[in-house]
């Protein structure tokens, strides 16, 4: 799969549709991926998710409409897919700095998204160190949370509730109870998509499971990939974690002979590390056909 030409696929299926009562859900059903997934390469690609393109873009040319006519809010918010007048407006304001009504005055400064186009570039220059690794499916004890696809609100702002999950399991005893049915002393972080087409995905702070019984609101995770590709997240903040995979989507996706799968991924904590290693992160792959 190339993704690069998947996201222009999908880019060119938002603009064709952009009047349309549609969402990030429908592109990625047009390019057959899952909403998690899909959301994540997106974003990972263009630096902004695929809910902040469309919303942008009709923000973007509500604002060039608005001040070539003497449309009404009421119209526009209909157009470009506002409930009511009010929440257009709010959503109006917060991406151009004023309100529908000052756009209309001649000189106004108003803010401009344009459309995306996706040209693939020689990126880095430097060393992605990678492994493959073929691996047994195997279960893991598993404390799981739901979080959503979109990582941008509708107030453009981000939201990203992994790190409280960890801190707040860190604060409570779900260390102790996983370390108790866990058969090594290895942390995994691991993610999926719920379903396709879920606006949801689940995230699990887990350990590799020994058989014992399973305690109440903990579950056994299944991870059935057996094929693997390893990369290293150097670092001492989780901030490393985001550059690895905007490398692996921008540096060695598009030039390696593997293809990523929509399946399970997962971030490994060794008990026993080198101190720069914050963590690895492992992907589920195939060789590209």
């Amino acid at each position: 799969m190339d993704y690069f030409i998947m996201i222009q696929e999908a880019i060119q299926y938002m603009e064709d549709h952009l009047l349309e009562d549609i969402s990030y859900r429908d592109a990625a059903r047009h390019v057959y991926l899952s909403n998690f997934h899909f959301q994540r390469v997106f974003s990972l690609i263009t630096d902004v998710t695929p809910g902040e393109y469309i919303r942008n873009r009709r923000l973007s040319m509500a604002g060039q409409e608005i001040t070539l006519s003497d449309v009404k809010v009421i119209e526009l918010a209909h157009k470009y897919g506002y409930e009511t007048p009010e929440s257009f407006s709010r959503a109006f304001s917060r991406f151009h700095g004023v309100s529908p009504s000052k756009a209309k005055k001649a000189g106004t400064q108003l803010n401009s998204f344009n459309r995306l186009v996706i040209k693939l570039t020689t990126e880095g220059g430097t060393i992605m160190n990678y492994r493959i690794v073929e691996k047994e499916p195997f279960k893991l004890i598993a404390k799981v949370k739901q979080f959503p696809n979109e990582s941008v609100n509708e107030a453009g702002e981000e939201v990203n509730e992994i790190p409280g999950f960890w801190e707040e399991s860190m604060k409570s005893n779900v260390y102790d109870i996983l370390k108790a049915h866990a058969a090594t002393n290895d942390f995994y972080g691991v993610c999926a998509p719920i379903s396709e087409g879920s606006d949801y995905f689940d995230y699990g702070i887990g350990m590799v499971y020994n058989g014992s019984s399973v305690p109440e609101g903990y579950q056994v995770w299944d991870v059935n990939p057996t094929l693997w590709a390893v990369f290293s997240c150097i670092g001492d903040t989780p901030d490393c974690i985001g550059e690895t995979w905007e490398r692996i989507f921008k540096e060695f996706l598009p030039g390696s002979d593997y293809e990523m799968l929509d399946d399970t991924d997962f971030e490994l904590y060794p008990a026993n590390s080198e101190d720069d290693l914050f963590c690895e992160i492992w992907i589920p792959v195939k060789k590209k056909v």
